[in-house]
C-alpha cells in the first residue's frame, strides 16, 4: 500500500500545477466571454456570432488600443479622457487605484532593490515587503519625508496586506525580484523561486512512501 501510495504521490505532483493552471485559464476564458460575448451580440446578428468572439474582439481592441497610442494626438486624447473619469465621485476612487497598481506593476522591474525587509519595533522579527513609493510629492502632508519610504507587506494566503511607512535607514534591502517576493510571502515562505522541477518537488516533500518497505 505505501507503494502505492507513493506512486499516486508523484502522479498528483506531476499533474496538479498543469490542471490547476488549465482549469483557472477555462474559468478566466468562459467568465470573460459570458461577459463580452452578450456586449458583442447586441451589436452584430446573433447568427455572425460564434463562441470566442468576445475574448477574441477583445484582444484584438486592446492591442489595437496599445498601437494608437504611440501617436502623440491619440495619446494627449486618452489622457484628458482619463482626467475626466478621475473627477467623477466613486469613478476616480476605483479608477485610480487601478490605475496606481497597474503603473507599479509595469514599473516594477525599474525601482531595482525595491524588495526590501522592515524590522518590528522591539524585537529581532523582521516582515517582507515591496518599496511602493520613495518621493512624497503631490502627497498629503504628514506621511513622509525624503527620509521616509512606503512598503507593502502583503498577506500570506489570502488577499491583503498592509502599507507601512518606515525610516528608510532602518529597512535592509533584499537580493530578490518582486516577483520571488510575493510568491515568497504569499505562500508563507513555502515558495522561493519561479518554478521548481518534478524531482525538487519529490525531494521537498515530507516523506515518499513509495520508497519505503
Amino acid at each position: 500500500m505505501r507503494r502505492i501510495g507513493g506512486i499516486f504521490l508523484k502522479g498528483l505532483l506531476a499533474v496538479l500545477p498543469a490542471v490547476v493552471t488549465l482549469y483557472l485559464l477555462y474559468w478566466l476564458i468562459i467568465t470573460a466571454e459570458r461577459a463580452l460575448g452578450s456586449i458583442v451580440q447586441l451589436v452584430i446578428p446573433e447568427t455572425w456570432y460564434h463562441p470566442g468572439l468576445g475574448v477574441a474582439l477583445a484582444v484584438a481592441g486592446i492591442f489595437a488600443i496599445g498601437v494608437l497610442l504611440n501617436f502623440y494626438l491619440l495619446r494627449r486624447l486618452w489622457e484628458w479622457f482619463e482626467q475626466i473619469l478621475l473627477q467623477l465621485p466613486v469613478v476616480k476612487t476605483i479608477y485610480g487605484a487601478v490605475q496606481d497598481l497597474t503603473g507599479f506593476v509595469s514599473r516594477a522591474e525599474e525601482l531595482g532593490d525595491q524588495v526590501v525587509t522592515v524590522p518590528l519595533p522591539g524585537s529581532d522579527y523582521r516582515v517582507l515587503g515591496v518599496v511602493t513609493r520613495r518621493q512624497w510629492e503631490g502627497v498629503a502632508e504628514g506621511l513622509g519625508d525624503e527620509h521616509t519610504i512606503a512598503v507593502y507587506t502583503p498577506m500570506s494566503y489570502q488577499v491583503g496586506g498592509y502599507t507601512l511607512l518606515a525610516p528608510a535607514s532602518v529597512v535592509e534591502p533584499v537580493d530578490m525580484s518582486v516577483e520571488d517576493a510575493m510568491r515568497f510571502a504569499v505562500t508563507a515562505g513555502m515558495s522561493t523561486r519561479k518554478s521548481a522541477s518534478l524531482d525538487e518537488l519529490l525531494e521537498d516533500s515530507a516523506h515518499d512512501p513509495g520508497r519505503e518497505g
